[in-house]
């Protein structure tokens, strides 16, 4: 059986794919897996790191023939706002519950979650059911290289304003303990945080 140990990425100049396979995107961050291929052969994937592979990305077999990955259709939420800055309101919101999202100009797609879906309706979103690949942004934990924990985050003590006259409660959904500014675009005004 092949072996595979490298990758290119999607758009490398003169690469012809002799093979596919097809992955929805929860299966698409490996490391080691035998991979079932779209003609019926199996190769064993064997990288050092974990990689987040997207559409297109290229595995390189021992023998030098290429793999293609292709991303499959997943049953998904397309989300559309009133306009632009009600768009940019529904990523935050979704955002501050760390769902995978793919973010387009005009829409963003996630997989379907019934109660994000009332929340949504519950902001103002058109959400329709839509099935096609899915290519959520890689964001601060997943790069390209490898699997990143460099969050990129600014710390709540760093870079707020802590204006006394503004002064409300507001609740996080995080799924995590840690307790940094996840870019949810809070710097627009300062918040006291209790």
């Amino acid at each position: 059986m092949q072996r595979v140990t490298s990758y290119l990425p999607a758009g490398t100049p003169s690469s012809h794919p002799t093979a596919q396979v097809k992955l929805p995107h929860d299966l698409r961050h490996l490391r080691r897996k035998l991979l079932h291929l779209e003609n019926g052969e199996m190769v064993m994937l064997d990288l050092k790191d974990p990689v987040l592979f997207a559409n297109g990305d290229l595995l390189v077999r021992e023998d030098g023939e290429l793999i293609e990955i292709l991303a499959a259709d997943e049953k998904l939420f397309e989300i559309r706002g009133r306009d632009r800055t009600h768009l940019v309101e529904l990523a935050w919101h979704l955002g501050n519950r760390h769902l995978a999202a793919q973010i387009e100009e005009d829409r963003i797609v996630i997989l379907r979650d019934h109660v994000i879906r009332t929340m949504l309706q519950g902001l103002g979103a058109t959400v329709l059911d839509i099935e096609e690949p899915f290519q959520p942004a890689r964001g601060a934990y997943h790069s390209h290289g490898g699997h990143s924990h460099d969050h990129g985050h600014a710390h709540h003590d760093r870079g707020h304003n802590h204006n006394p006259e503004h002064d409300h409660d507001h609740t996080h959904d995080h799924t995590c303990d840690h307790d940094h500014d996840h870019g949810h675009g809070h710097g627009h005004h300062g918040h006291k945080h209790d």
